[in-house]
């Protein structure tokens, strides 16, 4: 029993009103993926890309679609050659051209089909390196050296790979045009493709006597120092472009680039985010309660700060300006923000516990038993109590 066709629609995978450009697109992506240039030997993928084919071909003839839309596959039985079979069917009217030209350019390499691509200069492969700072040279930025292996014109022979003496000499497969042009047999006839010439790899020249100090490569592997210059506001994972100190170009193309990347070492007291500094500084009791002027840490150095009387533990301070520059505007920086945290002391003394009852009973409360709120009634609570009672609730 013969195998029952597929809805074009299924095969393509689109939907029944897809406009003409959704199906060339849709197309173009199921045939090069069961082209048999690209599965040799493998019949279901063959038959797939048949299969794709024709609904190709029905629903990109406006006539055919129609047909197609009222009477399903009846409405091509005559042409068809059988119930599920693809050989004979009817391409005509179908045009391929523009889209298996860009196939067979991605299959084979080449261009469009019959055209030659330009060996022109090509810019060479970039180097990666990496380098580790410190969180300030991250914010202020900082010169750094970086040894690389670089590759040179071989002064032995010039660059040209051959033993002195002798020179390169024009492929005769490709006629030093460094590629070669194949004809390629497919499923709608002949085709022409473009492909990088084996022999020369492109260069359109064979080296018979290679140059004994670079092997015939023309360049040799030499160690340099090159200063990187890390720009202020850089952030960690970001990298530095160091323009033509990659790997050599080809056909006289430009060399690559050196791409440093940066790695920012941790801070034991500030953290980043974006622009902004963050970090903790402690004060104590007296220093909350009464207010007093402390020392803050920025990257610039040391600040007097005011704490203002009766602040509470976890209140945020701004420091305007005292952050991180922008990478693009060195002008242009974040903020710093404190986290003020009140101490509470581990050890006191025995004078220290007599000072703070004395001053819980100044306060009108008792350190062992609470006074009674005159307004309420009820049980005052004491200053230690205030104080957990404060930490509990942050």
């Amino acid at each position: 029993m013969a195998e029952a066709k597929r809805d074009y629609y299924e095969v393509l995978g689109v939907s029944r009103d897809a406009d003409e450009a959704t199906l060339k697109k849709a197309y173009r992506q199921v045939a090069k993926k069961y082209h048999p240039d690209m599965n040799p030997g493998d019949a279901e993928a063959e038959k797939k890309f048949k299969e794709a084919s024709e609904a190709y071909a029905v629903l990109s003839d406006p006539e055919k679609r129609r047909q197609y839309d009222q009477f399903g596959h009846a409405a091509f039985e005559g042409g068809a050659g059988g119930a599920g079979g693809y050989g004979g069917f009817d391409f005509n009217g179908a045009d391929f051209s523009d889209i298996f030209g860009d196939i067979f350019g991605d299959l084979f390499g080449g261009g469009r089909r019959g055209g030659r691509a330009n060996q022109g200069p090509m810019k060479g492969m970039n180097i990666r390196k990496s380098v580790r700072i410190t969180f300030e040279e991250a914010v202020f930025g900082c010169e750094k050296e970086l040894e690389v292996v670089l590759k040179d014109p071989c002064p032995k022979c010039n660059g040209t790979g051959a033993k002195p003496g002798t020179s390169p000499e024009t492929c005769p497969k490709c006629g030093g045009k460094g590629q070669v042009v194949y004809t390629q047999q497919s499923f709608f006839g002949t085709v022409q493709n473009v492909q990088t010439c084996p022999d020369c790899h492109g260069t359109g020249k064979i080296i018979r006597e290679k140059c004994p100090d670079c092997g015939g490569t023309g360049y040799v592997a030499n160690k340099k120092k090159i200063a990187v210059t890390i720009p202020a506001g850089i952030d960690d994972g970001q990298s530095v472009r160091i323009r033509e100190k990659g790997e050599p170009g080809t056909n006289g193309g430009p060399r690559g680039d050196l791409l440093v990347e940066v790695s920012v070492s941790r801070h034991p007291i500030f953290q980043r985010q974006d622009m902004h500094i963050f970090s903790t500084v402690p004060i104590t009791f007296a220093q909350a309660a009464l207010g007093a002027d402390i020392r803050i840490k920025t990257v610039d150095g040391e600040v007097i700060y005011t704490v203002k009387p009766g602040t509470k533990t976890d209140t945020k301070v701004r420091l305007k300006g005292k952050g991180v520059p922008s990478v693009r505007n060195s002008q242009v920086r974040g903020d710093h923000y404190v986290t003020l945290v009140i101490q509470t002391p581990e050890h006191l003394s025995h004078e220290a516990k007599e000072a703070l009852r004395r001053f819980d009973e100044l306060s009108g409360n008792s350190l062992g038993e609470a006074a009674n709120d005159p307004k309420t009634g009820k049980k005052k609570k004491g200053f230690m109590e205030k104080v957990k009672e404060a930490f509990d609730d942050e």
